[in-house]
């Protein structure tokens, strides 16, 4: 059996002509194609604005950096996520604060937040990151009017989620990134995301203002908008108009665009994206079935409605056995994630072990199975078989 990685890009003939395409045109970045993709996503997921940007990090400090988060400034997120969920309040000198998991879920607890928020005084807190961890949309609804009532902005970080959506209590469906109920969501193009641009980001809203920040924040903090200059039309060389080189820095920004190619990779994984949801959300009914009976999986992902699948968590006593036995069988799964209060950083600041005790017995037993569109019938076979090997073996 060739090796199975958790999780797998899938690039077509049609995506290579695309990328072979814009590196025959004109333009290799800042093109025509960034535009279409960002007009494509924000299709695909009901909002009004999406901002390609260099990486989901990026897009996370962007997003930050535009909600005016600065020194001092208490920001309240999941440990159970990539540290770049957090890291984008310390890259702007905030104060990160970690609010334990929903074990059921595995998502934040909105329980776990408000107690946060009703220790201190109002305004204490200014912003709350929800993560759509492993493709499980968050109960926006819910953390709106949360945030609403403590004055409160929220980014979602919807990484593992294109695709994704919860049913509101009106029994509407809200699509992950669609901009209805947070300021700001987030997405990222890695390879093993749904849409694979090899890097890449996206930052969507239905807030124009804050559209508008990011553009000029992504680059550079450049504008090149007439009507937003603010040097004299003397200064910048011209006579009665601005000359048509002219542009300002107005402020400091970064170098978080997206190349032309990496956005026609994009295009093209996008046009498949609701197939490869299909394929994904059958692969975990499939493995929701096959483990329905095994007194030794504690808990698993299940079959969730809305939920995208980036992962397929499941949580075992034996992880380590079960881990190291997939490996020498050439299955190489992965752990989704050592809790980020606990990340040597974030205990430098003062996080200890106990703050996130939800958290911290998640992480002793979950491991993540392979879970991407191209697992073949046979290799997902193999895995169960071998999962269910593994599990009878750790009990000698």
């Amino acid at each position: 059996m060739i090796p199975i990685p958790y999780g797998k890009q899938q690039i077509t003939e049609e995506d290579i002509q695309l990328v072979v395409d814009v590196l025959k045109s004109d333009y290799l970045t800042q093109g025509p194609k960034i535009v279409e993709f960002e007009k494509a996503m924000a299709s695909y997921l009901g909002c009004q604005f999406a901002v390609a940007v260099s990486n989901g990090t990026a897009a996370l400090h962007l997003s930050a950096m535009a909600l005016g988060v600065k020194k001092g400034q208490k920001v309240i997120t999941t440990p159970i996520t990539f540290a770049a969920s957090a890291n984008c309040i310390r890259y702007c000198d905030g104060e990160v604060v970690f609010a334990d998991i929903d074990p059921e879920t595995y998502l934040l607890d909105i329980k776990s937040v408000r107690s946060l928020l009703e220790a201190s005084p109002k305004g204490t807190y200014h912003g709350i990151i929800p993560v759509d961890f492993s493709g499980r949309a968050v109960d926006l609804e819910a953390f709106r009017k949360l945030a609403d009532e403590f004055d409160c902005w929220i980014i979602e970080d919807a990484c593992h989620s294109p695709g994704g959506y919860f049913i509101d209590s009106k029994g509407i469906q809200q699509n992950c990134g669609n901009g209805n109920l947070a300021e700001l969501s987030i997405f990222s193009f890695h390879p093993v995301k749904h849409i694979a641009c090899g890097e890449g980001g996206m930052i969507t809203t239905n807030d124009e203002a804050l559209y508008q920040k990011l553009l000029q924040l992504r680059t550079h903090g450049i504008v090149k908008n007439e009507a937003l200059f603010t040097n004299s039309i003397e200064l910048a060389g011209g006579e009665s108009s601005y000359p048509n080189w002219y542009m300002e820095m107005q402020e400091l920004g970064y170098n978080y665009r997206l190349t032309d190619f990496q956005a026609a990779l994009g295009l093209g994984q996008l046009s498949r994206a609701e197939k490869g949801l299909e394929i994904r959300r059958n692969i975990a009914q499939k493995y929701t079935q096959a483990f329905e009976n095994i007194p030794e999986i504690k808990r698993k992902s299940g079959s969730v409605i809305g939920h995208a699948y980036h992962l397929y968590v499941i949580e075992v006593e034996e992880r380590l056995h079960l881990y190291n036995y997939l490996k020498a069988n050439n299955i190489f799964t992965q752990i989704h994630y050592f809790p980020t209060h606990l990340m040597p950083y974030y205990q430098n600041l003062g996080w200890e072990v106990g703050d996130c005790p939800h958290a911290e017995n998640y992480y002793k037993n979950c491991i993540s199975l392979p879970m991407y569109p191209s697992l073949t019938d046979q290799q997902f076979d193999y895995v169960v078989d071998t999962v269910l090997l593994g599990l009878k073996t750790s009990k000698r």
